[in-house]
């Protein structure tokens, strides 16, 4: 393909349905990013086989999208079909899941030897031993998931839940508590009357560690906090 354009198909039944887009357009359409489909298409033919110019009949294309309006089939072949990807889009779509894949397992999960987060630049070594094809399409999460099964193997990771309780000065709480919302789940809490604020947060154990840190700045050392399971 040209990097001018490539192609986004899906197939229903024994039937191929192809449409020629702009590479970037089409990617930021099939993530969200835009609404604009008339920007995406190099042009609104329903191809059978793009690269051919073979066209596919009116008929079936009804039968398959129970309507014969390029735009609207084209928007199902781009959000439920598979877009080819550039390589160059290709390289840098894996290169950012890996990112996020690294900082999920960072956060997720510790060493149980140490009770403490591994570094990202540890998982990503540890990573380039297992081999994982990453998908750029796939959650992070989901894929991530199944990458500590295959490291567990190589790196010894332990991926739980902890329940913090902590309590927060009047003077630091209302500053503070962006912080603590943006760091885990919060389970119970209570603005007491001296204007101090207590409560219990559930977080990734691989948090615990960050959170004491940013809770240590933003009250400069006078917040309160201990696991209690």
């Amino acid at each position: 393909m040209s990097d001018k354009y490539t192609v986004a198909r899906i197939t229903k039944g024994n039937e191929h349905f192809e449409v020629l887009v702009k590479p970037e357009k089409a990617l930021d359409y099939r993530m969200g990013k835009t609404s604009s489909i008339t920007e995406v298409l190099v042009t609104e033919t329903i191809f059978s086989d793009a690269n051919k110019g073979t066209k596919v009949s009116e008929e079936a294309i009804r039968k398959a999208f129970g309507t014969t309006d390029p735009l609207k089939v084209a928007d199902t072949i781009l959000k439920k079909g598979t877009l080819q990807l550039t390589t160059e889009q290709r390289r840098k779509m894996i290169e950012d899941k890996r990112r996020q894949i690294i900082a999920f397992i960072s956060r997720q999960c510790v060493d149980p030897r140490t009770n403490l987060p591994h570094p990202p630049l540890r998982i990503e070594q540890a990573m380039e031993q297992i081999h994982y094809s990453i998908d750029p399409f796939k959650a992070t999460e989901e894929q991530a998931r199944e990458i500590i099964k295959l490291l567990r193997q190589i790196l010894p990771l332990k991926m739980e839940q902890v329940a913090v309780s902590v309590h927060i000065p009047a003077e630091y709480a209302a500053r503070a508590y962006g912080t603590i919302k943006a760091m885990g789940t919060i389970k119970r809490e209570e603005w007491r009357a001296d204007g101090s604020w207590h409560g219990i947060l559930e977080m990734p154990a691989g948090l615990y560690g960050p959170f004491l840190e940013k809770v240590g700045e933003v009250t400069k050392g006078n917040a309160e906090a201990k696991i209690i399971s």
